[in-house]
């Protein structure tokens, strides 16, 4: 749940785990501009792109739309991506396009604030045919660089001959950013500014850009494509749920499709941690959070699950790739084995306090009737990988405050709450926010409608529905990549979903949708997980020639255990299983049972 990243952005472990930049759709700076081909086509193009306004006069869906820029891009030109504060920007060259930005629906909003749905079209000189739609992340508020970044070491989707289109669904973070109302999101108080983030300005610039796509090209697009994580990942539910035909294929990975429950259970994770401070009598504080877990004690939560259920898909090698099978009765003799022993040193082991708090993690949050309000998290080998230590406590270094603590309190309190709460944005107010939580009293607010509002937040940005027949009649198909070590999403409810999905289609629901967990993997990215994945080729190919997919090919990236390593992500519920044959080990995907929608 990537939300008010301001306060935390300048860390290095943050950006490099969670991508965030990828993430948030932040805009990257322009450098340069080479010269085109020949002076006569690059004339033509760029006053047929200066021309995009007028072009566009009566041919607007929505007329409220306008052009506040189109410039015309020569091949060659280049932009910065910024990954980390403190290193150089990755440097993009593009080929030659028109880039278009614009806004619609401008509204004056119930808080006095002036709102307006922005967007970037990149219109590609060379078209293919294709319309690529790439989501957000966290909060939004930022239009997104339209540029359709990929699998790592593949070229990107502008370059690939995709129109590209990007938006900030509803605010802007540099004039709709209030401090006194939770800084990012303060366009929370806004009926049409949170309906709009929830997912009403999507069919919005979708559309506006259609029709663009028409006009500029002379055709419509031949297929439609959405990609998004987190945020993104609940875009793309929103769009098959609500809007199933605008897209013909859609990459949802770590849906954020509960985020309301999500956020819930982000202050449940918090109090589990605060628990372990309590226990020996230490103040809980933001910064303590980072130390209930010493370094070598979470490597040794890692080495009992590692130890508990690594081999069971056929091979110890740090991935665990038969998760059904990695339950409480599995997990926890191993955990209470690494528990302190006379004479030992206590920096190396664990004490009961520490094993309470990683059950309460892996059990999930629950109401007083003993249902399940958000499922917890599965044992898998990312526990206290630093992707995932960030948002559960917070780095070891201290660089990172938890983000369960940073970004999830003031979301809970300005976006999922009805009314909003009134939460400064200071470590100490929203770490108290976060111990206050009671789940008997403050998990209806998700669900409260209260004037101005007539939807609650979960109406406006839950999009968790089991009906996906309108999107199987409209022919669509869609993949779910979620890491198994997600700390904030947990897969458990995104298989939940899909078994319920599943249930609703007799069975059939892989014919147009599969979820595929990543072993290891953090939020979208990272882990000690072969995280690289071509979910993106793997939905084209899908779409356009028909071939449904069984795995994605995953490779380790750099910062993984074993960079380069290559493994078969399974669709779930197959699971990932290794056999030797003539000395070599062989990967296939196969029926596992796949990981139970209860802990156990």
């Amino acid at each position: 749940m990537s939300f008010v990243v301001g306060r935390v952005s300048r860390t290095n472990l943050l950006q490099r785990r969670i991508g965030l930049a990828a993430l948030l759709g932040v805009a990257p700076l322009a450098i340069s501009a080479a010269p085109s081909g020949g002076p006569a086509t690059a004339t033509a193009d760029a006053s047929r792109c200066a021309g995009v306004s007028a072009m566009m006069a009566g041919h607007w869906p929505d007329a409220t739309t306008r052009v506040t820029s189109a410039q015309w891009r020569a091949k060659g030109y280049a932009v910065a991506q910024a990954t980390q504060p403190d290193r150089p920007p990755v440097m993009l060259t593009l080929p030659a396009h028109c880039e278009v930005s614009g806004l619609m629906r401008p509204h004056r909003g119930v808080d006095g604030q002036d709102y307006a749905i922005r967007f970037r079209l990149r219109l590609p000189s060379t078209w293919n045919g294709r319309f690529l739609f790439t989501g957000g992340g966290g909060t939004n508020g930022t239009v997104g660089d339209a540029i359709g970044t990929l699998q790592a070491g593949t070229p990107d989707a502008l370059t690939r001959g995709y129109a590209v289109l990007a938006q900030d669904s509803g605010h802007d973070n540099a004039t709709n950013s209030d401090p006194a109302h939770g800084g990012a999101v303060a366009f929370g108080r806004d009926p049409v500014a949170r309906a709009d983030y929830g997912g009403t300005s999507l069919p919005q610039v979708t559309l506006a850009a259609k029709a663009l796509l028409a006009q500029f090209y002379g055709r419509g697009p031949r297929y439609s494509y959405f990609m998004g994580c987190s945020k993104g990942g609940q875009e793309g539910m929103v769009l098959a749920q609500r809007y199933p035909a605008l897209f013909d294929g859609i990459v949802a990975a770590a849906p954020g499709f509960a985020l309301p429950r999500a956020a819930l259970a982000e202050a449940w994770n918090v109090q589990a941690f605060a628990g372990v401070l309590r226990a020996v009598g230490r103040p809980v504080t933001v910064p303590a959070l980072a130390s209930t877990f010493l370094p070598a004690q979470g490597a040794r939560v890692r080495q009992a699950i590692l130890a508990a259920c690594d081999a069971d898909d056929g091979l110890a090698d740090g991935i665990i790739g038969a998760p059904g099978r990695c339950t409480n009765a599995r997990v926890l003799p191993q955990l209470d084995a690494a528990l302190c022993r006379p004479g030992e040193d206590a920096g190396q082991c664990l004490v009961p306090a520490q094993i309470d708090a990683l059950r309460k993690v892996h059990d999930g949050l629950r109401g007083a009737d003993g249902r399940t309000i958000y499922p917890g998290f599965p044992w898998d080998a990312g526990w206290f990988d630093p992707g995932w230590a960030i948002w559960m406590t917070g780095s070891a270094d201290g660089h990172v405050p938890s983000l369960n603590v940073m970004l999830g309190a003031g979301s809970r309190a300005g976006v999922f709450t009805t009314p909003p709460a009134a939460v400064p944005a200071t470590p100490d107010a929203l770490l108290a926010y976060q111990l206050a939580f009671d789940p008997a009293r403050d998990a209806g607010a998700i669900l409260r409608r209260a004037a101005p509002f007539t939807r609650s937040a979960w109406q406006d940005i839950g999009a968790r529905s089991t009906d996906m027949s309108a999107f199987r009649r409209h022919g669509g198909r869609l993949i779910v990549p979620h890491g198994m070590s997600d700390p904030v999403f947990s897969v458990a409810d995104t298989l939940a979903w899909w078994n319920g999905v599943d249930r609703a289609n007799g069975g059939r629901a892989a014919s147009f949708a599969r979820v595929f967990p990543v072993p290891g993997m953090a939020h979208c990215a990272g882990g000690p997980a072969t995280d690289h994945t071509d979910a993106f080729d793997a939905l084209v190919a899908w779409v356009e020639r028909g071939r449904a997919p069984d795995q994605l090919a995953g490779r380790a990236g750099p910062a993984s255990p074993w960079p380069g390593r290559e493994r078969p992500v399974c669709r779930y519920p197959l699971a990932l299983q290794a056999t030797t044959r003539d000395g070599q080990t062989v990967f296939a995907c196969r029926p596992e049972g796949g990981l139970p929608q209860r802990a156990r």
